[in-house]
């Protein structure tokens, strides 16, 4: 994807990107898409663990965008944003928007057992509480997220990053599969992208992080299968799916998910499973055994997140990003 042009303010005419600890080279990939340096700040952490942190410019009047994604340590990281965001408001920025690559807590988004928490909900209103006055966050685990907040929400797909890597390297023996009933919306996309037909797998979860692969609808025998999921956790259900699709006749399997979680096993069952390829965006940055693992290909979403950001920015349209 090029990079966008650099940021010709409309409304505002002061632009401030802040980071903080979770994905700093994230951040400086979008501020150099937009040609522009990562704001100053400082985060430290005292000896038990409390986070000190410090916004070490003037931010009165400006248009600031926190990027932070709350991945692994999920709660730690959270809480750089939160205190990054409530600076930011008493320093007197004019508009804070917290650009989240991965929204951590997503997968708790309803009450399906008695006594449980809707998490996602929860830190939807911390954040708002915070200060936050927008919301840009990337393929969220449920759309209805969104709906969570009480702010303006601009939610960013990978979709469009996939796309240009796989236009070339499909065919008419190509076909795109969902992991689930709950993935079919977002595999319907990326198959109408790409004009190829569709496969769901019928999958029973018997407990949280397992999941056992039933039977395929739709044809796959003798194909190639791209699965796609919008995140890859301890790849239970990405392992189950490729033996699924092996044993139904599948040529070849790889694998697409904005989120590189890996967590656990997750590597490990990878490089021990039939999956070819396994393709992710930088939304969390990998670290650990994963960066050594040469299934993974991973693209960088900075150039959508870039361009999201100039639209935000200028008052323009999102939504036609994905056109």
């Amino acid at each position: 994807m090029a990079a966008p042009q650099p940021v010709r303010a409309i409304r505002f005419d002061r632009l401030k990107i802040f980071t903080c600890t979770a994905n700093p080279v994230l951040a400086s990939s979008i501020c150099e898409c937009l040609e522009m340096p990562v704001g100053e700040a400082s985060v430290k952490q005292f000896s038990d663990g409390e986070i000190h942190l410090q916004v070490l410019e003037n931010v009165r009047g400006a248009d600031v965008f926190v990027v932070q994604s709350t991945c692994s340590p999920v709660n730690h990281n959270l809480m750089e944003l939160l205190l990054m965001i409530d600076a930011l408001k008493r320093a007197s920025a004019q508009r804070i928007t917290a650009v989240i690559p991965y929204y951590g807590y997503a997968r708790q988004d309803r009450k399906d057992r008695p006594r449980m928490p809707i998490s996602a909900k929860l830190v939807a209103s911390m954040i708002e509480t915070a200060g936050a006055h927008r919301v840009l966050a990337l393929d969220l685990h449920a759309a209805q997220i969104g709906g969570f907040f009480e702010i303006p929400v601009d939610h960013m797909l990978g979709t469009p990053v996939f796309i240009d890597y796989f236009r070339n390297k499909v065919n008419e023996n190509t076909v795109v599969v969902s992991p689930d009933a709950g993935g079919v919306a977002r595999a319907r996309a990326f198959a109408k992208r790409l004009d190829l037909p569709l496969a769901i797998i019928d999958k029973r979860r018997t407990e949280v992080n397992v999941a056992e692969a039933m039977h395929i609808i739709g044809d796959v025998d003798g194909r190639d299968c791209i699965m796609v999921d919008d995140l890859i956790d301890t790849a239970g259900t990405l392992v189950k799916g490729a033996e699924a699709l092996t044993a139904a006749g599948a040529t070849s399997v790889r694998a697409v998910a904005t989120h590189a979680v890996f967590s656990g096993p997750a590597i490990e069952r990878i490089e021990a499973s039939t999956i070819a390829e396994v393709v992710v965006t930088d939304s969390i940055p990998l670290n650990g055994h994963s960066t050594k693992c040469n299934r993974i290909r991973v693209l960088s979403v900075a150039p959508l997140l870039a361009q999201a950001i100039q639209s935000i920015h200028e008052d323009g349209s999102v939504s036609a990003l994905f056109v």
